[in-house]
């Protein structure tokens, strides 16, 4: 599928999407994730931007955003990038890039994909085959998001905030969403739409955008759309 124009407004939740080149590790120890972290809550602080999710993969990487700027995405990437390809490559001596070319993105909407999302980037590893549950995970925002532990990385998005004005019952709440099945074709949706640079969002936010001219297509679901089954073993890539 074609790329688009990056979609990006200021105030709407994008989820972010980057790989490493070749598909290869991104992340080859602890130490690693952690100076990806600590320059990720830096720089979403410096530009602006809201984060309200994320999963680090061995070779890939999951965010949901909201940001104050239009640039602020842009922004917190292109610096993130600079800098943790500088101390990935003199942590463990190599040279050349690290991250396939710029990063993926879909603009978010409305409380079923902002939230959808939000799940889809917390059960990331489940997906993966690397854990049974999402919260064995450590390198994700499943523990924040569902109130097992206090991640101050997020800011919480108006939308899960909204599931409850009380923060255990909001927490529990969102722990149960997460044991539910996912739609296979939601799955597809987000996958196909961070791709292509399609928006996943409501009907105002689209009628907004065809007011302003801009394109919209659909989503369509692709092959990475089915499961794994349970004799294949752990596949990071499967769960983008």
């Amino acid at each position: 599928m074609a790329r688009h124009a990056r979609l990006i407004f200021p105030g709407v939740a994008l989820h972010i999407y980057q790989r490493g080149n070749d598909r290869k590790a991104t992340f080859r120890e602890d130490s690693d994730r952690l100076v990806y972290l600590s320059n990720l809550a830096e720089l979403c602080k410096r530009w602006e931007c809201a984060l309200h999710a994320y999963c680090l993969m061995t070779n890939h990487v999951h965010l949901m955003l909201t940001p104050a700027h239009e640039e602020g995405p842009a922004s917190v990437m292109r610096d993130l990038g600079r800098r943790y390809v500088r101390y990935f490559n003199e942590r463990h001596r190599r040279t050349g890039s690290l991250w396939e070319g710029r990063f993926y993105s879909c603009l978010l909407d409305s409380a079923r994909y902002v939230l959808g999302c939000q799940r889809y980037i917390d059960l990331n590893p489940v997906r993966a085959g690397v854990v049974d549950l999402p919260g064995a995970y450590r390198w994700s925002s499943y523990a924040g998001n569902s109130g097992a532990r206090t991640d101050a990385l997020l800011s919480p998005h108006t939308e899960y905030l909204a599931i409850s004005a009380d923060e255990s019952k909001r927490c529990r709440a969102y722990a149960e969403l997460c044991r539910e099945a996912e739609a296979p074709e939601f799955l597809a949706a987000v996958r196909d739409a961070t791709f292509g640079g399609l928006p996943l969002i409501g009907d105002e936010f689209k009628s907004r955008l065809h007011a302003m001219g801009v394109r919209l297509e659909r989503a369509r679901p692709g092959p990475c759309s089915q499961p794994a089954s349970a004799s294949e073993p752990p596949n990071l890539e499967l769960a983008i």
